[in-house]
């Protein structure tokens, strides 16, 4: 039946001929707690207004306080459990609308109404919390971790020679298909739409601790130049970028970065994202996207372009979207990962992913095993 095609491939598909799938599946590796995750936009938190955010099914409250500080607390009150974002902020605490019970920044219970200080019960946990460039970031893992676990370097979005634009959408998808969707830039006949016909050529591949990266070149094979490359590169229409600009895509656990440089060493567009699990089985993620444009020498030219660069760029994710979307619905339909994957660098991040993440909250309770005394 597979005779015809290559040793290597007709190993492959004989496994997808099996009757179980693959006992590794990637799809259930959870991302690893001990990282800093952005779970909200600066802009959404108000000063002194609560939100309600999650991570991986654990439910978090961000109160910005009257002094404009931030912290994170778990959404709940010790007393009756309803949720903290609920609540109301007072000065540098966060009363709960039911009985009033209040806690700080720490998560201690600092007051109850109706009870004498003395006698004040236990708080909620508090989680480490960062806003850096209109993110607010938490550490959601071991709290002891998070003075040694690096912080993100946010790309170039605090540089003035760029326009960043933020961008972020909930996708119904494991936060795997997102690294392998932008790492693997051979899907570019998806958006032949708005890209025209493009060809990924992989230069090199890099891999180190907790990280892996690929160059890649593209050349035009037909179809009208984008709106968005002619913005970018500032070429003109029949300038034909013939495998001269490098893009860099990395995924350095569990962040993801994307870089052009062009023949001349200029870095054209720069781009930081991070996929962040909302639900406890990890198949729903909220996407933090800040691409940042270089401006062109001519003053006021990219502000004037940006709105097309926008609208460009909103339908390639779009795209990019639905097509992860599909992939998990085919995950769940098959019950497992039946992938046929040949793409060597995607092999590697798959390796690169399983390596850092932890097992899913499933797998870890069905290894939990009684032992009779």
């Amino acid at each position: 039946m597979h005779a015809d095609l290559p040793q290597a491939v007709t190993n492959d598909l004989s496994d997808m001929d099996a009757e179980s799938a693959p006992k590794h599946d990637l799809r259930r590796v959870d991302a690893h707690p001990d990282h800093w995750y952005p779970v909200a936009w600066s802009r959404e938190v108000k000063r002194g207004k609560a939100v309600g955010v999650r991570f991986a099914g654990d439910p978090i409250v961000l109160v910005r306080t009257e002094s404009n500080a931030v912290f994170a607390l778990e959404d709940r009150c010790a007393h009756r459990q309803v949720p903290l974002h609920a609540g109301v902020v007072e000065g540098e605490s966060i009363k709960c609308c039911y009985h009033g019970w209040t806690y700080d920044c720490s998560g201690r219970c600092i007051d109850v109404p109706y009870l004498g200080r003395e006698r004040l019960p236990n708080g909620v946990r508090a989680y480490p919390c960062r806003e850096e460039e209109g993110l607010i970031f938490v550490f959601p893992g071991n709290a002891a971790l998070a003075a040694e676990v690096p912080f993100p370097k946010l790309g170039s979005v605090g540089n003035k020679a760029y326009k960043t634009r933020r961008f972020g959408r909930e996708v119904q998808c494991h936060y795997t298909f997102m690294h392998e969707n932008l790492m693997d830039m051979n899907h570019q006949f998806m958006h032949r739409k708005q890209m025209g016909q493009m060809r990924a050529r992989m230069l090199a591949r890099r891999r180190g601790d907790g990280w892996l990266e690929v160059d890649y070149t593209f050349a035009r094979l037909g179809g009208k130049q984008p709106i968005g490359e002619a913005i970018v590169f500032a070429k003109k229409p029949n300038e034909n970028q013939n495998d001269s600009d490098v893009m860099t895509v990395r995924t350095e656990y569990p962040y993801q970065t994307l870089k052009i440089v062009t023949s001349s060493g200029k870095m054209v567009m720069d781009l930081w994202i991070a996929y962040v699990p909302l639900d406890k089985a990890q198949r729903t993620n909220r996407t933090f996207g800040l691409l940042s444009i270089q401006r062109p020498g001519i003053p006021g030219l990219l502000d004037i372009a940006w709105p097309l660069l926008v609208w460009f760029t909103e339908r390639i994710f779009k795209e990019d979207r639905w097509i992860v979307e599909r992939e998990q619905e085919a995950h769940d339909r098959q019950g497992g990962d039946w992938n046929q994957e040949v793409f060597p660098i995607i092999k590697e991040l798959r390796k690169l992913l399983g390596e850092c993440g932890v097992p899913s909250v499933s797998d870890r309770s069905a290894t939990i095993r009684i032992t009779p005394i």
